[in-house]
């Protein structure tokens, strides 16, 4: 390499001199500034109010809510009975506030409000225990009777068994025997004979009672008519002899009627007769 030519780091320098020349003549001192190292420092803020990503902040929102319990998301209010078995029935869970942590509930009497509120703690503590983190703080107890106590739900009876009915025949062989000898042993029935024949001879005498009422038609023992029919008789054969009774006393009567005028007509002839020889 000649003495005439510079290479790179000579032409560096002169560079850096000329920049140092223009730096002095517009005022400056001729110094460059030292870059001061950069520190990353983490910021810890307190009181709630540190970063948090979305997923943590709704986890911790629902926790704080109390939206998510145990046994496949059940509320407060319908594990009541779980967390309170003594008082189901009698003391209902009506609501509850996330921000106070009061669970509301409502009894029917005032007698089992005042055993609520001696078991408070043990209440909540039972809650606390079936959420699994402390989410009651305190019990808030209505008037009794101000929230109608939901009844407890109908129990479905057990559906019976399908077997087939058990019978005398189907009977094991040892249940046969002893029925057997219950049987040989068991007192005979012991009747009294006059209550037989009273009972006997009541029988007979209705019988016979109801055969004179309702007689067989066309039988009898006197080949006389039934009575039913001898009934009928008599009353056709009243009614012929009043109708025939009748007929008489209307001819009798049109008979009487006819005499009596022809004498009318005998004694106006006589009259007539007498005035024309008077005449």
């Amino acid at each position: 390499m000649s003495g005439g030519e510079l290479s790179g780091v000579d032409l560096a320098r002169v560079a850096l001199r000329a920049a140092l020349e223009t730096a002095r003549k517009n005022g400056g001192n001729g110094r460059t500034a030292k870059a001061k190292p950069r520190t990353t420092s983490s910021v810890v803020r307190h009181g709630g109010r540190e970063p948090l990503g979305l997923g943590v902040a709704i986890g911790m929102l629902v926790n704080e809510r109390a939206w998510e319990l145990p046994a496949a998301g059940a509320s407060l209010r319908e594990r009541w009975e779980a967390i309170a078995p003594g008082f189901a029935g009698h003391v209902a869970a009506v609501g509850y506030d996330a921000d106070s942590g009061r669970l509301t509930v409502c009894p029917e009497s005032a007698a089992w409000a005042t055993k609520l509120r001696l078991e408070q703690a043990r209440v909540v503590q039972a809650a606390n225990e079936s959420a699994g983190r402390t989410v009651v703080r305190g019990l808030r107890i209505l008037a009794p009777g101000s929230v109608p106590v939901p009844e407890p739900a109908d129990v479905a009876p057990a559906a019976a068994p399908n077997v087939p009915v058990k019978t005398r025949e189907l009977a094991s062989a040892g249940y046969r025997q002893a029925f057997a000898a219950h049987q040989s042993v068991a007192p005979a029935r012991r009747v009294d004979e006059g209550i037989a024949e009273a009972v006997e001879r009541q029988t007979r005498a209705m019988r016979e009672l109801s055969r004179r009422a309702f007689p067989e038609p066309g039988v009898s023992s006197d080949d006389r008519p039934a009575p039913i029919e001898a009934g009928r008789v008599q009353r056709r054969r009243e009614a012929e002899a009043t109708r025939a009774l009748a007929l008489r006393r209307a001819r009798a009567e049109r008979a009487a009627r006819k005499g009596s005028a022809a004498a009318g007509q005998l004694e106006d002839a006589a009259v007539a007769v007498d005035l024309e020889r008077t005449a």
